[in-house]
């Protein structure tokens, strides 16, 4: 009976002792260093670009059979920002002709984007009500939804090599919209 007493003993011995030790750790609450709590997303500051969109990197896209729309995106204006926000330049064209450019950000990690600026009158305003908001992948103008599908995300995740969001720019490779094409369903 002794010697099973010791045994236990010395069982409970090491047991308290090894809670102790666990105990002396920390605890990452406290600290306020949890490494399995959900990051905060802290958005970087934002300048409104200083230039007008260049026709010359202007590179179309496809968004979508249903919208009577052109989208372009200057591929000089693209900034894959460490906040995790792509910044770009969106050029769209009505059926007029008529165009309107905006400065956009999008948010892989949340999927959702956001209105910087237009550019009118030969220069750029700042959107004072900018907010972030859920891009839209079932309506007609899903410019958002097939830039962040097709090139500027890798699922969740922001692309961060930019030589890979301009090849997923090419016609023949973007993968944003239905089929490789502009938006009258043309291949250049």
């Amino acid at each position: 009976m002794n010697a099973l007493f010791r045994k236990i003993s010395a069982y409970a011995i090491g047991i308290s002792l090894l809670s102790a030790i666990i105990s002396c750790t920390g605890d990452p609450m406290q600290s306020g260093l949890d490494p399995f709590a959900p990051s905060v997303f802290k958005e970087g500051t934002t300048a409104m670009p200083l230039n007008p969109p260049n026709k010359d990197t202007l590179v179309p896209f496809y968004v979508s059979q249903h919208t009577i729309f052109k989208f372009a995106v200057d591929t000089k204006s693209i900034l894959i920002g460490a906040d995790g926000v792509t910044r770009y330049i969106v050029v769209m064209t009505n059926p007029n002709g008529d165009q309107q450019a905006q400065y956009e950000g999008i948010r892989c990690d949340s999927f959702q984007w956001r209105l910087y600026g237009t550019f009118e009158n030969g220069s750029w305003r700042e959107n004072p009500l900018s907010t972030w908001r859920t891009i839209q992948s079932n309506v007609p103008n899903r410019y958002q939804a097939a830039l962040a599908q097709g090139a500027f995300c890798d699922f969740t995740s922001q692309e961060k090599s930019i030589n890979k969001v301009l090849q997923s720019l090419n016609p023949r490779d973007f993968t944003g919209g239905t089929k490789p094409s502009n938006s009258f369903g043309q291949i250049n």
